[in-house]
């Protein structure tokens, strides 16, 4: 058809140079008729593109109805096999003995832990924070006299280990009551 229109074209522009308006004319209606026409298949083409895809999507709706239908019965198959209130009970129980388990493990933590901490670690303790203090004093704590640096770090030292007494007794009380919980 554009082939068509090409040569009608060139036989409007001839007769137009012979000065045949009459058939220019008539060759000019072809070619208005002719690009209607070709408009008309473009839209036809377009619809026929748009019913293509509407039975695209409908194939597909289709298809996932029956995939799901599919899985509903499956589904049902599985509930019938299952029980569900044996799985509940299972589940509490679970549950219980994962409390218990979880309580057991921090008492054994917090005994293993307050066994390891002994004086051993206090001395090391102390022996560090004494070399912090003379980098930071600089000379001035290293010309302090002996006696008065120990006697300064004994004096907190001992006021920590009371406050350490009554944490340990507030700990092991709380642990007892932990571990009466779990008894029943």
């Amino acid at each position: 058809i554009q082939r068509e229109e090409k040569i009608v074209q060139k036989s409007i522009k001839e007769a137009a140079k012979r000065n045949d308006m009459s058939s220019a004319k008539s060759l000019a209606m072809e070619l208005v008729r002719s690009k209607r026409t070709v408009n008309r298949l473009y839209e036809n083409k377009a619809q026929l593109n748009s019913i293509s895809m509407h039975l695209g999507e409908s194939v597909a709706i289709a298809r996932t109805v029956g995939h799901l239908s599919k899985s509903a019965e499956v589904m049902k198959l599985v509930n019938n096999l299952m029980k569900a209130p044996e799985v509940a009970v299972t589940m509490q129980e679970f549950n219980k003995e994962m409390t218990k388990a979880g309580v057991i493990e921090e008492i054994v933590n917090d005994a293993v832990n307050s066994a390891l901490d002994s004086e051993d670690i206090e001395d090391e303790i102390e022996e560090e924070v004494d070399k912090v203090l003379t980098e930071l004093a600089g000379e001035t704590a290293a010309q302090l006299p002996e006696a008065v640096r120990k006697e300064k770090l004994k004096q907190p030292a001992q006021a920590v280990g009371d406050a350490e007494d009554v944490d340990d007794e507030e700990d092991l009380e709380e642990l007892r009551a932990r571990l009466a919980k779990v008894r029943s």
